[in-house]
């Protein structure tokens, strides 16, 4: 199938590990030029052009968008997955600082803002462009294993709506995708938290504990894979999605269902 998107060009933020890297792979295989946004910097297969962009910094994200322009030309994609967890574990609340909120805050929400406020004006002068913004199902479901970031993932989904509204009469599309449980090293994290959390009596090897918690939340019972998630990202950023925007897209197994 056609995506009809080879030649473009497109952002990819947090695009060096995860599902951030799958995307990338994915795209460049569609004949997409990707720039890859991230802290690290490092090399990422599919990626023409690297750079270290922290997404906290409007001034720094105008800057590398600017860059970026420069070297590949006037950007028609932007995927954004760049986000953190707390590092602390909820089950309440209450046992998550509250000094720990402001750093996933910062990341995930004002991040995504600086991103929306550099991309927006750019694509709709020019009439066309599709964002996606990587969000979670944490953000859905009020998940309290880490609070913050479960916060913030439900305030990804209500502002890209909040975009895609905006933007929709000057032809840019904005949606979000929703991952279920992926082996990525920011869900092992959270999950290994989780983890660490049971009494002695009951911990078992974390690899085998992770299985049967996979079993009992997830209707496929099984893990998604990164490429699962850039699948649906690359086919929400193509022609073929042409009449998809404000949507919230889950890849998660069966794991939340709406009618």
């Amino acid at each position: 199938m056609d995506l009809g998107i080879a030649g473009r060009v497109a952002i990819v933020t947090g695009g060096a590990s995860g599902i951030g890297a799958a995307t990338v792979r994915l795209l460049a295989q569609e004949g997409v030029r990707v720039a890859v946004w991230d802290l690290t910097a490092q090399e990422t297969v599919g990626a023409e052009l690297i750079q270290s962009v922290d997404v906290t910094s409007l001034t720094a994200v105008a800057a590398a968008w600017q860059h970026t322009e420069e070297h590949l030309g006037s950007v028609d994609i932007l995927v954004h997955a760049a986000a953190i967890g707390s590092g602390h574990f909820g089950f309440p609340y209450t046992r998550v600082p509250v000094s720990a909120w402001d750093r996933v805050l910062q990341v995930n929400i004002l991040g995504m803002v600086h991103l929306a406020h550099v991309a927006g004006p750019a694509m709709q002068s020019r009439g066309q462009g599709a964002m996606v913004f990587l969000a979670s199902v944490a953000g859905q479901i009020g998940s309290q294993t880490d609070p913050p970031y479960s916060a913030s993932k439900a305030a990804n989904i209500n502002f890209a709506q909040c975009i895609a509204k905006d933007l929709a009469a000057s032809g840019v599309r904005v949606n979000s995708v929703c991952p279920g449980m992926v082996k990525t090293p920011l869900n092992e994290s959270v999950w290994k938290s989780w983890h660490d959390q049971q009494p002695a009596e009951k911990r078992r090897s974390y690899e085998d504990w992770a299985a049967d918690k996979i079993h009992q939340v997830i209707p496929l019972r099984r893990w998604q894979q990164p490429d699962d998630i850039a699948a649906m990202i690359v086919f929400l950023c193509s022609a073929r999605a042409g009449e998809v925007t404000g949507q919230t897209i889950n890849v998660d197994g069966g794991c939340v269902m709406h009618s």
